[in-house]
């Protein structure tokens, strides 16, 4: 008999959590290994915040809570869309989840029939197929490499479009790239996007805040007003407020998807914790000074990394725009033998090889799925960036 639903077939465990755990089951064994594989900051909560979960605690605010959060909560971010944003919401049109991945979720969910279509450019984040496919979707992959910036164009766009198409998924900055979507570039997703009045748009903004070099953040909303009653804007505390365990995600969009992704949750996780509700009222209206402190590190991490990847042969890197991850191109390794004589055959084994020779963990490209390349998240400090570095090279020497 089996004991699992037949829906499962159709997805795959988060490749990312994956190899976590795999690298840290390694560590418990005493295996010396670096982990460049999880994407979240190495800097811990700002004491501000902690000290308002403290004081949430001691006020006895640790009750049931609605799921489209406190009144507090809702208010910290309608200002933030419209301060930041220039985007205006009701509470109506709010929504809280625990964490990033479960508002998409919560959204597919709620507006997915059979067959419909997700348009979703390459190279993406993980989860987003599997939870198209886990909602009966159907996940249209787009390839966008690194001559396009992996970025998708507004004729890649209309060309993918079909009567089927539901959503259209963007992410900027990019996990797993770092690429940036410019003015421009969403000004012209837009003039197509609005010649089809069906299709739906998910932005995933959660490394909005982590952007370099005088680089600028844009939503679609914003550049495009019209769009707004079609658009769901994700965002969430954990990356740019280093709260990736406190578990909290919000959007903003229409409020007949809100209403429906409402009534998925409820008979769902219900809501996320009353305290992390209480700490991200803090980090969405206390003070903001210290996101350019560690983007300040993290371009120095970026930039140590980029340096040393593009020195080792058979390796390309380009220069991410923001978040806090570089994807670099290693066709010119594919195909070469290791010194036990295996053939490196594609990304996923160039990956495997460098965990078992060197304790280095990343990712490999087809994760994301896009092709020769794989991940390394810069998101910990230089001195293992440095040692992960010159271990890869290493072990790249080595083949042969």
């Amino acid at each position: 008999m089996n004991l699992q639903a037949d829906r499962l077939q159709r997805i795959k465990p988060s490749m990312t959590v994956a190899i976590n755990v795999k690298a840290n089951a390694l560590r418990a064994q005493g295996k010396d290994v670096l982990v460049l594989a999880a994407g979240e900051p190495d800097f811990d909560t700002p004491v501000n915040i902690i000290n308002a979960a403290k004081s949430a605690m001691d006020a006895g605010k640790t009750r049931y809570v609605p799921g489209k959060g406190t009144p507090d909560l809702q208010k910290a971010i309608i200002d933030k869309f419209e301060r930041e944003n220039n985007l205006k919401y009701s509470p109506e049109e709010i929504m809280v989840g625990v964490g990033g991945k479960h508002i998409i979720y919560n959204a597919l969910m709620a507006t997915l029939n059979p067959k419909d279509e997700v348009i979703i450019p390459t190279p993406y984040w993980v989860s987003y197929p599997d939870i198209v496919m886990l909602a009966e979707g159907k996940p249209v992959f787009v390839e966008c490499d690194v001559s396009q910036n992996f970025k998708i164009t507004a004729d890649q766009l209309e060309k993918y479009i079909t009567n089927k198409t539901k959503w259209l998924m963007l992410n900027s900055p990019s996990n797993p790239t770092g690429a940036l979507y410019s003015y421009d570039e969403l000004k012209s997703l837009s003039e197509v996007l609005l010649k089809h009045p069906n299709v739906l748009i998910l932005t995933d903004d959660i490394y909005e805040k982590i952007i370099y070099d005088g680089n600028k953040f844009n939503t679609i909303a914003s550049v495009e007003p019209q769009l707004k009653e079609r658009v769901l804007t994700l965002n969430g505390v954990s990356k740019a407020y280093c709260m990736t365990g406190w578990r909290l995600g919000y959007c903003g969009g229409p409020k007949e998807i809100i209403s429906g992704m409402n009534k998925i949750q409820s008979q769902s996780t219900t809501s996320t914790s009353s305290i992390t509700m209480a700490a991200s009222v803090e980090a969405l209206n206390g003070k903001q000074d210290f996101i350019e402190k560690h983007n300040i590190e993290f371009i120095k991490r970026r930039d140590l990394v980029v340096d040393k990847i593009n020195k080792i042969e058979g390796l390309s890197c380009n220069v991410p725009a923001g978040a806090f991850y570089v994807y670099p191109n290693c066709s010119g390794l594919i195909g070469k033998k290791t010194p036990q004589n295996n053939v490196i055959k594609n990304d996923e084994e160039l990956m495997k090889y460098l965990l078992e020779s060197e304790g280095v963990a990343g990712v490999h490209g087809e994760a994301f799925g896009l092709s020769p390349y794989f991940r390394l998240s810069y998101a910990t400090n230089e001195k293992i960036l440095i040692e992960a570095c010159n271990r890869i090279e290493r072990a790249c020497k080595k083949l042969s």
